[in-house]
């Protein structure tokens, strides 16, 4: 088992070498998360297909007659 911080890149504990920092596309380059090397967009979107409001009406109060 591993003691410390473990490579991301290989089954080893971490040396700082920096590697990791490295862009896939272009090894010359250091990462600065431009995304190209995912096919996803940069952003995520969510439709929205219905909206559902809870809206809380006041209840009627109910007076009972006194029992004597």
């Amino acid at each position: 088992m591993l003691k410390g911080k473990a490579c991301v890149l290989d089954d080893k504990i971490c040396d700082e070498c920096g590697e990791c920092d490295y862009c896939d596309l272009d090894k010359t380059k250091i990462c600065d998360n431009c995304c190209e090397c995912l096919d996803t967009p940069d952003y995520n979107g969510v439709e929205i297909e219905d909206i559902l409001f809870h809206i809380e009406t006041p209840r009627k109060k109910v007076y009972k007659p006194a029992k004597h």
